[in-house]
């Protein structure tokens, strides 16, 4: 099968590219054909669970204060972003029938909060530009080729049906049928966009390093950002489905959170990686579902202060999460990996010096014991009673556990630096994204297109890009991908 460009991916990246691509070569009048192979039997499972399913798919930040959220190179970004910015990608999704909102810290949202809407209008999008979208194509392999590239690949189709059985009372049953075949592309321009490693069970699994690798293409070591980061004793050390195997001798159901695929075996084995599924320990389960606003985390690297950050915090079966726990996640992770000792203090307090909070500590204290209701009561009764006007109720004794010798008197201090050693991290299982990939010292920003092989470009998280949670990833990924598909399309004009 042969068509002018594909593309490597049905995620953001590779649905926006088909986008660019398609309207370009329409433009041009020269025509041309589109054609997107993606793994999944769906397009844009990725998409589907951005942002807890509502989908934060960018930020209206200007340049100048979006650039300094993108941890990697913002130079290889700026052509991109400024091609298509956060207001062209709004236009553009209103233009195909979604309408969008924007929040606080920026961010947009489709106005009906569900990820399925954006999914859905890049896919109307797609259909509408003439694009071809094959599902359960899965690449094996890619090769130059006379005509450009050979990419040899498996199609898996599934296909329901409705059995009737014999007693004419009872119901049809559901069955699926599926069929794999081989099945071969020839294009003349490739786009990458595959995604990194993050979330395997949506296609990601790294496919598009080993094409880059194999073409010459230098790879950044791939680590999660935006992940969890998980305390010393927050979770058990037993082996992590122990407590499933239990409950399955006592005839209980599997727990949700354990039905989560396991990491392929290729996957980078990471020091300090910590799987979600491992259970909780008592004072884990005491922390979990806790959140925290406007509070100050501090990232500690060997005693060192690496980075502080401002905003909302959320402890989960995982660990540490949240918008300030992702924004510090990816140093962390980085750090532990190379061996450095980690941990980090939440200010509880930020917006109150530590001497003023000390005196309200104290002036607390007092009315406290003056209450009547505390007439002989014991004074941990009362230390809590202080505590719970202090912090969220359900905190108090997780907090108490870890600072057993806090006093009325060292109790702002604490507050003002409640240290948390960071024994790991969730890994590429449930990280939001992949740092490392493509080195974009091998790729041209302008174009997207490799400087080792003509005809190829790369677009999204397989590249060596990634940013801070709040709608930059998305933005980069769609940004990248609309610019790939662009000039792909542009240079059949040459």
């Amino acid at each position: 099968m042969k068509s002018d460009i594909i593309i490597a991916g049905g995620g953001a990246a590779g649905l926006m590219a088909a986008v660019g691509a398609a309207q370009s070569l329409a433009e041009s009048g020269n025509g041309g054909t589109v054609t997107v192979l993606e793994k999944m039997q769906k397009p844009g499972r990725k998409i589907m669970i951005t942002g807890k399913g509502r989908c934060n798919f960018t930020n209206v930040k200007e340049w100048d204060d979006f650039s300094s959220h993108v941890r990697t190179d913002p130079r290889f970004v700026s052509p991109a972003f400024h091609n298509l910015t956060p207001e062209d990608l709004i236009a553009f999704f209103k233009e195909y029938g979604m309408r969008s909102i924007v929040e606080r810290g920026e961010r947009a949202f489709p106005a009906s909060h569900l990820s399925g809407d954006v999914v859905d209008t890049l896919v109307r999008a797609c259909t509408l530009l003439g694009v071809k979208i094959v599902t359960g194509c899965e690449i094996r392999s890619v090769e130059t080729s006379r005509q450009g590239f050979k990419l040899d690949c498996t199609l898996t189709t599934i296909k329901e049906f409705r059995q009737r059985t014999d007693n004419p009372r009872q119901r049809p049953v559901s069955k699926t049928e599926t069929t794999v075949e081989p099945v071969s592309y020839t294009c003349s321009r490739l786009i990458v966009a595959t995604g990194g490693l993050s979330y395997p069970g949506t296609g990601s699994t790294g496919d598009g390093y080993k094409w880059a690798e194999a073409f010459g293409h230098g790879i950044e070591p791939v680590f999660p950002s935006l992940t969890a980061l998980v305390p010393q004793g927050y979770k058990s050390a037993e082996s992590p489905l122990a407590g499933e195997i239990r409950d399955a001798f006592r005839g209980r159901p599997a727990k949700k959170e354990h039905k989560i695929n396991p990491l392929p075996a290729d996957y980078p084995k990471l020091p300090g990686h910590i799987e979600r599924i491992t259970p909780l320990t008592e004072i884990g389960r005491m922390f979990e579902s806790n959140k925290l606003d406007n509070i100050a985390v501090t990232l500690y690297v060997d005693g060192r202060e690496v980075q502080r950050e401002f905003g909302d915090l959320e402890f989960t079966d995982g660990g540490i999460e949240g918008p300030v726990g992702y924004m510090v996640s990816r140093k962390a992770v980085k750090a532990i990996i190379a061996g450095s000792k980690v941990s980090i203090s939440i200010d509880l307090k930020p917006a109150v010096e530590a001497e003023q909070l000390d005196a309200d500590v104290h002036e607390r204290w007092e009315a406290v014991k003056a209450d009547p209701r505390s007439r002989g009561a014991a004074f941990q009764k009362l230390f809590r009673i202080l505590l719970g006007k202090l912090i969220p109720w359900d905190l108090v004794a997780p907090f108490l556990r870890m600072n057993p010798d806090v006093s009325i008197n060292s109790l702002a201090a604490v507050l003002k630096d409640w240290s948390f050693p960071i024994e790991g991290f969730v890994g590429f299982e449930r990280a939001v994204v992949t740092a490392g990939g493509i080195s974009t010292d091998d790729v041209v920003a302008k174009t997207l297109e490799s400087k080792k092989v003509p005809g190829l470009y790369f677009a999204g998280e397989v590249l060596d890009i990634d940013s801070d949670t709040g709608g930059y990833n998305l933005e980069t990924s769609f940004a990248t991908g609309y610019l790939a598909g662009q000039s792909a399309a542009k240079s059949l004009e040459q």
